[in-house]
């Protein structure tokens, strides 16, 4: 069942999403060559804290921190620990908080210093694929008219979209339904209504989509150690342009 949101529980959400952008924002303003992932995770969960939240992904089924720091050719879920930046690399950063009840998710990748221009490229054209899809984000029309349109526009530049791991809904719960995959058929799936909550993720790779699972059990890389990126949000479906929650000055 996909659950259908009050206003007033999107504004709920919409609470705890802003806290996830201020941990955007953060992260934004650390990442930087020299600086360890445990430490931006400190930073990150400290922040969460402040603001009254509780990191989500902390002990979600045994995770042990409370954001995924994914470096290069890992996909999603890199556990954070001593590995130190460094210039030239891109880092995906995943976080989550739960606030009153209620959650909010999102995922952005930095450059680490200067960058190649393919690694921007990957990365901008990770973030564009977010709003070509969010295009579709809009009630009448059908779940995978977003998988389709994130899926066409990737591969038109030449990078291929992550089939294993897929978005999904949000709310009262860090993952409900329905999942939402970054490729597919248009025209399928359910009808899109006003009042779901969607995190809707495109994980894109230069090469090849096929990853593996490293033996932590949780950081997933590319099967040909080429780099991916990542790029989410927390929205709302409405009568009219959907909602992007996770954001600051939201309104």
């Amino acid at each position: 069942m996909i659950n259908i949101r009050s206003r007033q529980e999107i504004e709920q959400i919409r609470k705890a999403g802003v806290i996830v952008a201020e941990v955007h924002d953060l992260m934004k303003q650390m990442v930087r060559p020299g600086i360890t992932t445990i430490e931006l995770d400190e930073a990150a969960e400290a922040h969460i804290r402040s603001r009254g939240g509780v990191p989500a992904f902390k002990g979600y089924s045994g995770f042990p921190a409370s954001i995924c720091s994914s470096i290069n050719h890992q996909v999603v879920h890199g556990i954070p620990g001593q590995v130190q930046l460094v210039e030239g690399d891109m880092i995906s950063i995943d976080t989550g908080v739960q606030l009153n009840g209620y959650f909010a998710d999102a995922a952005k990748t930095y450059p680490v210093g200067t960058i190649s221009t393919q690694t921007q490229r990957l990365i901008d054209i990770t973030r564009n694929s977010f709003y070509e899809g969010i295009r579709y984000a809009r009630e009448g029309y059908r779940l995978s008219d977003i998988s389709h349109a994130i899926q066409s526009y990737v591969e038109a530049a030449g990078f291929s979209v992550v089939r294993n791991y897929v978005g999904h809904g949000i709310g009262t719960a860090l993952h409900e339904e329905p999942q939402i995959p970054n490729f597919g058929l248009a025209g399928k799936g359910p009808r899109l209504k006003s009042g779901m909550v969607l995190a809707i993720e495109p994980m894109i790779n230069q090469g090849t989509y096929q990853v593996n699972v490293m033996p932590d059990g949780w950081t997933v890389i590319t099967a040909d150690g080429e780099c991916s990126s990542h790029h989410e949000h927390t929205i709302a479906i409405t009568d009219g342009e959907p909602e992007l929650l996770t954001v600051l000055n939201a309104g």
